[in-house]
Formats: C-alpha cells, sequence, structure tokens
C-alpha cells in the first residue's frame, strides 16, 4: 500500500513538473484579426466647434458600421505582452458652402496620444495594464493590476475544428447580453483570451464571436520571445484600475481638444 501511493505520489510530482516545464520553455506569438461594430455614441464629431450628436440632422450618415484592427499575444513561459495594431485617431474636415460640401474631404490620421499595453501573468490569472502618457517632451508612466475574472455560464458543445492548426473545442457564453461562441484549444500550456471575460477554466482562446464583435487567430507562430519583452516596466506608477481609465479618458479629452483648437476634428462651415 505505501509503495502504490509513493508511486501515486511521484507520478503526481513528475506530471507537475513536466507541466510546469512545458510552460516555462513555451514562447512565441499570437496573432489575431478583430473586428467591432461602431459604437456611434461614442464617436466625436464637431461642427464649429459644438459636438455632433448620433440623431443630429447633422450627424454624418456614411461613418463605418464596423472597424477592424489586429491583436498580438507574445509570450514567454508564464508571462505574456498584448499589444494592439492601429486604433489612432482620424480627424475629417470638411469645409462647407451654404450649398453643401465645398470640397472633399480631407482625412489625416493621428497616433493615440498615449502608449498602452497590457501584461499577463499567465499562470495565475492576473493582469498588469501600462500606460504611457507623453506631454510635451515629458511622458509619465502608471500601471494597474487586476484578476482576470473567473469564467461562468459556459456551455461547453461536442464540436470541434482546427484554428490556426490547433484542435478547437466550441463553448457558448452568455455576455453583454448577448451569446458568444467561443473556440479555444488545450494544446497550448496556458489560458488566455483576447476578451478577459472569456478566459476559459483552461486553455487559449483562438476565436470568439457574436453580433457586436469578432475574433480569430490568423498564426500561432511558437518562437524564442526574450523574456523582458513581456515584463512590464518596473518604475512605473502604480495605480486603480478606475484612476487608470480617469488617465487614459482625460488625456483623450486633452487631446481633442488641442485638434480643434488647431483646426482638427471638426467640420468648418463658411
Amino acid at each position: 500500500m505505501k509503495s502504490s501511493a509513493k508511486n501515486l505520489f511521484l507520478t503526481l510530482t513528475l506530471g507537475l513538473l513536466a507541466t510546469g516545464a512545458a510552460l516555462a520553455q513555451t514562447s512565441g506569438r499570437i496573432s489575431y484579426e478583430a473586428t467591432q461594430r461602431v459604437d456611434l455614441s461614442k464617436v466625436h464629431i464637431v461642427i464649429n466647434g459644438q459636438q455632433v450628436k448620433p440623431g443630429s440632422p447633422d450627424f454624418p450618415a456614411d461613418i463605418p458600421e464596423t472597424r477592424s484592427f489586429g491583436l498580438n499575444l507574445s509570450f514567454a513561459g508564464p508571462a505574456g505582452k498584448e499589444e494592439r495594431e492601429g486604433g489612432g485617431m482620424t480627424m475629417r474636415t470638411v469645409t462647407m458652402n451654404g450649398d453643401g460640401p465645398a470640397a472633399a474631404p480631407q482625412m489625416t490620421n493621428f497616433a493615440r496620444p498615449f502608449e498602452e499595453a497590457t501584461y499577463l501573468d499567465l499562470a495565475n490569472r492576473a493582469t498588469t495594464t501600462v500606460l504611457t502618457v507623453k506631454k510635451d517632451d515629458a511622458s509619465t508612466t502608471y500601471r494597474a493590476d487586476a484578476p482576470v475574472p473567473a469564467p461562468t455560464g459556459w456551455n461547453l458543445t461536442g464540436q470541434t475544428k482546427k484554428i490556426a492548426g490547433y484542435t478547437c473545442r466550441k463553448a457558448t457564453v452568455p455576455y453583454k447580453k448577448e451569446t458568444y461562441t467561443v473556440w479555444y484549444t488545450t494544446d497550448l500550456p496556458f489560458t488566455y483570451s483576447p476578451v478577459r471575460e472569456l478566459t476559459p477554466d483552461k486553455g487559449v482562446v483562438l476565436a470568439l464571436e457574436s453580433e457586436q464583435e469578432q475574433y480569430r487567430a490568423a498564426k500561432v507562430d511558437l518562437k524564442p520571445v526574450p523574456a523582458a519583452e513581456v515584463q512590464p516596466v518596473a518604475t512605473a506608477q502604480k495605480v486603480t484600475p478606475a484612476e487608470l481609465k480617469d488617465l487614459r479618458e482625460k488625456t483623450l479629452a486633452d487631446f481633442r481638444q488641442k485638434m480643434m483648437e488647431g483646426g482638427g476634428m471638426r467640420f468648418n462651415r463658411n
């Protein structure tokens, strides 16, 4: 009996060591393609210095219904870094006369007035969001830590399919008053989802979709990633998630105001 218990303990120990070793040795990048429906209530349109809201006769009818962007996850052992491609701001200037536009709209793209990245503790289901705010020639870096929410309401199905070369299982999950379809694989030795609230108990989400948004992994590339690349800067000023949100929104509001003062993000009427 003692021998059997000893063998069982040894087997469990070796299994845990093997799992830990696999996690420590795995590194690479996952590239997602994403599409989200545009929330018109968050689109800022300014005409003659006044903000125009959806429903107004002056609100443009040609705002795109969706926007597309890329999302990249770099991972090395138990740590990861999530970065979003795109997401800048677009200025459209239209000169109007009494009969309508006097010329074609002029489009100008601007980078956001801050840099933002999310770092992940893949072993302990935690995130660190790092925000670097640029002002004049100086910059200040902040960080906010938060846990990854525990999964709730997951309904697993028997369906499977291949995504980016990995066998994925299908689940449906209620979230934001919708039912999301989630495809995840357990063939990678960590847990992750591009939508934090849709993170499974175990596994990596390679695709998810709803009426409002879609994410799909285009490529999973296992290759060396420097450990330092997926670690947050140690000198960042620590704040709460709510304080970080306020800093982000204030920085955006100040940037929009400067653009309007300089002739940006507005429709000009002669």
